[in-house]
């Protein structure tokens, strides 16, 4: 009876210790879950959201995604605007990259203050001197563009920092799935 209770621990620590380094294989190289903090990327994504973050995706443009601040130990949520090569300009509110324009449906419009303009004319040359983002380097911008910390005012960021694309919401429940 001993060598039978022996034998059984013996195969749930075993079982315990393969799911344990399973769940540790895959958050830290295939995906890991992030809080958003702050209003910056309203109304896509409230204060206080869970999200799933895929550390394997291609990121491309209008991709929302999480990385690590510079010089900071922060993690942003944004969403990516400009690829390397990409010109960047916003006037009139209409969005322009590489000449052409682009709808902007997850930008938060609906203000009480009735705001007229929601993002600020700007260049990329303006805000960070070069007139294209440079390679290994990505330009983000908050959906929330009154209340964002964004390329704007921190630059470009480096690919490297980049942590994932967010994939799917798990709470709150009721906004539970993948975000527009």
């Amino acid at each position: 009876m001993q060598k039978s209770t022996e034998k059984e621990v013996y195969s749930w620590i075993k079982s315990i210790a393969v799911a344990v380094f399973i769940v540790f294989i895959c958050r830290q190289f295939l995906f890991t879950s992030v809080v958003v903090y702050g209003e910056s990327m309203e109304s896509t994504f409230e204060n206080s959201d869970k999200v799933v973050v895929s550390k394997i995706s291609k990121i491309e443009r209008f991709d929302v995604i999480v990385f690590k601040v510079p010089d900071k130990d922060e993690q942003y949520i944004k969403r990516v605007i400009g690829l390397p090569g990409d010109s960047v300009e916003m006037k009139n509110d209409v969005l322009y990259i590489n000449g052409k324009t682009y709808e902007e449906p997850y930008v938060k419009r609906n203000y009480k203050n009735k705001v007229s303009k929601i993002t600020g004319d700007f260049t990329l040359k303006e805000l960070t001197g070069n007139e294209k983002v440079p390679n290994g380097d990505l330009f983000f911008l908050g959906d929330n563009r009154l209340k964002s910390k964004d390329s704007r005012e921190l630059g470009f960021i480096s690919t490297d920092s980049v942590i994932g694309e967010v994939k799917f919401r798990f709470y709150p429940l009721q906004e539970i799935g993948i975000p527009k």
